[in-house]
């Protein structure tokens, strides 16, 4: 199986949205929180207006999309800061997720940021542990979103371990 990672396009933006509405609708049941969760209230038009400022990055296997992740430079610019990252339910445990995180950690590094960040949920011990494989860490906790949230951060070093072929 070759998972392919591309910039996302307009074109890509039902794929996008139909991949956040399940992965989100799956992490918000297994919080068991369907209200707290602020990707399910994603539109076309916030995807449009991410497209316009962020990374943003689209998984395919074969001709379906299964995976998107976006990133945002923060000021005063090298930090970047990930959001709205899911797979397809069918999709999970395939390496989607990895790849997806490995592409966007080199798309950071050529675009010059130092730091990734993100935030997930401290309960999600199967999302944590990802991180930490991921070579992410806690750096602290929040309770901004009614949900103990976990903000792991990865410090980018340019080296040949990130010149990464998918």
């Amino acid at each position: 199986m070759d998972i392919i990672i591309k910039h996302a396009t307009i074109d890509d933006i039902p794929a996008i949205h139909r991949i956040t509405m399940e992965a989100f609708e799956r992490y918000a049941l297994n919080l068991g929180l369907p209200n707290q969760v602020h990707a399910l209230k994603d539109t076309y038009e916030t995807i449009k207006a991410d497209l316009e400022k962020k990374i943003v990055l689209v998984a395919w296997v074969g001709d379906e999309a299964v995976g998107t992740i976006r990133c945002e430079a923060l000021p005063p610019g090298n930090v970047g800061y990930i959001s709205r990252f899911g797979v397809l339910p069918d999709a999970s445990n395939m390496g989607v997720g990895r790849a997806l995180l490995k592409a966007m950690e080199k798309e950071a590094v050529e675009r010059g940021l130092t730091l990734l960040t993100l935030h997930t949920a401290s309960k999600m011990a199967p999302l944590v542990q990802f991180y930490y494989k991921m070579g992410y860490y806690i750096h602290s906790t929040t309770t901004d979103r009614g949900y103990i949230r976990a903000y792991f951060c990865k410090e980018l070093i340019y080296d040949s371990d990130l010149r990464i072929s998918l």
